[in-house]
């Protein structure tokens, strides 16, 4: 049963050591996510699953001890999530972001392992992958890694797209109030027109949180470089 979830965007900018001279840029967004991570570890799970968005090929768990890489950024910096043997994938970089965020939290309140979603995934598919992640344990805690639109300005990696600022504000409304239908509401569709990555990853814990019974709060929300960014805690 699920029992807490954490939400944060998975930018490898979050880490300092990628983004170089601009980390200060998203400290709040840092912050944020350690107090969500805070709420996590109080809920004192006995798993922890990092969900993020992954590509097809990547889709599926990937076991505690597996390894992340920020290589690809141009830094010599790996991650490890949870303790155990490497696995035979690296992570996808929102779990990657993740398994970060949990390093610099010194996360140790349960065993810690990931789900990439296949972006491609329908919200019905969605859904029961959540049903299915918060059936793993008694108590399951999710970290859902996930941006909103990426087409909130002139600049942004997607452009500029007028619908952009209102998905994002009803995707904030959903996470901040922890609504189970708007964020399985949210248009698959729509949100890969405006390159939403987080659309699949949060309906996976809207399928987790169902009968819950779970309040949420909205701790951040700001669009840097033209992506909506939330940081969201429910309990």
């Amino acid at each position: 049963m699920l029992v807490a979830a954490a939400v944060c965007p998975a930018p490898p900018l979050l880490v300092p050591e990628v983004a170089a001279g601009a980390a200060a840029e998203l400290g709040d967004a840092r912050t944020a996510c350690s107090d969500a991570l805070a709420v996590l570890a109080a809920s004192r799970p006995d798993l922890l699953v990092v969900v993020g968005a992954a590509d097809r090929e990547h889709h599926g768990p990937y076991p505690p001890g597996s390894r992340g890489s920020f290589r690809g950024f141009g830094v010599a910096a790996d991650v490890q999530l949870g303790e155990g043997e490497e696995g035979p994938r690296l992570l996808p970089a929102p779990l990657a972001v993740g398994a970060w965020l949990l390093r610099h939290a010194r996360w140790g309140a349960a065993p810690a392992e990931g789900f990439g979603v296949a972006q491609e995934l329908d919200t019905p598919q969605c859904l029961q992958a959540g049903r299915e992640l918060a059936a793993r344990a008694a108590r399951v805690a999710l970290l859902v890694m996930g941006e909103g639109s990426a087409c909130r300005t002139l600049k942004a990696p997607g452009y500029l797209d007028e619908r952009a600022a209102g998905f994002d504000a009803g995707a904030a409304r959903a996470l901040g109030a922890a609504d189970t239908a708007a964020l399985a509401a949210l248009d698959p569709a729509l949100a890969a027109e405006l390159q939403a990555a987080g659309r699949a990853p949060w309906q996976v814990l809207a399928g987790a949180a169902e009968g819950a019974g779970l309040d949420g709060r909205l701790l951040y929300e700001d669009a840097p470089y033209g992506v909506g960014y939330f940081v969201a805690a429910w309990s």
